[in-house]
């Protein structure tokens, strides 16, 4: 049978394909064998919106029950941040989520999240991916009912738990009495009905169950985003959008001219508020990805930065250990103290919104005083799909002969952490690295406006080929 292999973020394949109920089977063998040799006994267990979650879900649960291990289960879809905020409110020791987050809609997968409420740590999913057998584990499966006879079984509504903690921890009444609107696109993922109990006046998109997303891969970012930006465009009433990925623990963000602000500027935003609003210190943790500026803001404050590899299991790691203020990725994971170790899209947004309503300032005159601090600068990504031999060219040339331009755009230096990234002096940088969830090369830029970065983009597709 196929080897199964956990990637950037858990285990994803092609539904019927490889991601087929006996490979769910094996994967929550070893989910369970592992689980009792570190003499673990509960697990929450939740599902978001794609296709056949429920299905993957139970099955997950029925192996577990096989062990004798106690599951906690979700009714209906959640986000992962709920799993991962239940597996801490439920005192359970681990944390399954049957998801494939931001990929197409073809995909599904499955995610582990540690007894600390985040992702978890390199060497325990590898240990886990160990124990993964061979063939479908030969085994009579209890039944739910059966489940909940023995005592293995309990229903929890996580979707509840999350809102709760919310409450306990946003200034909503604010939030809700700020003199702009909010939209909100659920891209038809497990956001949808969490943001219509917190925001209930919200404008609302793509908020229905949806299974296929419209045929499009639920991932927050402008390209996949047109009709969020084009409602606020005609609607000048409203002074924020916010939209989620499938599973909700990524943002994407619009300012109140329908223009995309990315995650590097929410970042820098977060680390702002936090700082300097709410007075919190602590480290600063961005993935290899994540804008320089940074790295700069932290050190006005006088605060660390560390950069680690891309996949957000690489921040929630260090703040399981240490004080983070502020951690986050390119790709719209992103996270602060206070909560979790474990990225949320939803919680993000409430953030900003709470910066927003209780400074009286628009989103863009609030990146306009980081501006002051850091400087302007733009980003972008181009995501190539290309055939496997020609990526695997590209990379072999970056590590063994790395490119010295791309076209008129010299390199001044290179880092490698995870991926290569070229420096091209003037605050302008190029990055190529294969995604670990999805089978493209991502090439990111960054540069002062954005026909600088688009400038790059087209430069190093040329130079590659």
């Amino acid at each position: 049978m196929t080897k199964i292999k956990f990637g950037t973020d858990g285990w994803r394949a092609i539904i019927a394909q490889e991601y087929t109920v006996d490979n769910v089977k094996r994967v929550a063998e070893g989910t369970a064998r592992w689980m009792k040799k570190h003499e673990a006994a509960q697990v929450v267990i939740g599902h978001d919106t794609r296709f056949a979650g429920a299905l993957f879900a139970t099955t997950s649960a029925r192996v577990l029950g096989a062990h004798g291990l106690k599951v906690q289960l979700a009714k209906g879809y959640v986000s992962t941040p709920m799993v991962s905020l239940g597996v801490v409110k439920t005192n359970s020791d681990l944390g399954v989520v049957i998801t494939a987050s931001h990929n197409p809609p073809a995909y599904n997968g499955y995610k582990l999240k540690s007894k600390l409420g985040g992702p978890m740590i390199q060497q325990q999913i590898d240990a886990v991916e160990a124990e993964i057998p061979d063939e479908v584990p030969d085994m009579d499966l209890p039944t739910l009912e059966e489940m909940e006879e023995k005592g293995l079984l309990e229903y929890v509504d996580l979707e509840g738990i999350y809102i709760d903690h919310v409450k306990a921890n946003f200034d909503l009444d604010t939030i809700r009495s700020a003199d702009f609107k909010i939209a909100y696109d659920a891209m038809y993922g497990a956001g949808q009905n969490a943001m219509r109990k917190l925001l209930p006046d919200a404008v609302l998109l793509h908020c229905q169950n949806n299974p296929s997303f419209h045929g499009q891969a639920p991932e927050p970012i402008h390209r996949n985003l047109g009709e969020l930006s084009e409602l606020i465009r005609a609607d000048h009433s409203i002074g924020l959008g916010i939209a989620n990925d499938g599973d909700a623990d990524r943002i994407g963000m619009y300012d109140e001219e329908g223009e995309f602000v990315d995650s590097h500027h929410i970042l820098l935003l977060l680390l702002y508020y936090m700082y300097e609003h709410k007075k919190q210190k602590g480290k600063v943790v961005i993935t290899f990805s994540v804008t320089d500026k940074m790295k700069a803001l932290a050190e006005q404050y006088g605060l660390e930065c560390e950069v680690t590899k891309i996949g957000f299991k690489y921040i929630a790691e260090i703040m399981a250990k240490e004080e983070v203020i502020v951690g986050g990725e390119e790709s719209g994971g992103l996270a602060v103290s206070g909560h979790i170790p474990e990225r949320d899209g939803i919680w993000i947004g409430l953030m900003i919104l709470e910066f927003m309503a209780k400074t009286g300032k628009s989103l863009r005159e609030l990146i306009q005083e980081v501006y002051d601090k850091v400087g302007a600068f733009s980003f972008d990504r181009d995501d190539l799909h290309i055939a496997e031999e020609k990526k695997q060219a590209i990379i072999k040339q970056c590590k063994e002969s790395p490119y010295e331009a791309f076209g008129d755009y010299k390199v001044e230096r290179v880092e490698t952490i995870d991926g290569f990234k070229f420096y091209l002096g003037d605050g302008s940088w190029v990055m190529i690295r294969p995604s670990g969830t999805e089978p493209v090369l991502r090439v990111y830029a960054q540069a002062p406006d954005a026909d600088a970065v688009r400038a790059i983009l087209d430069a190093t597709h040329e130079t590659l080929g």
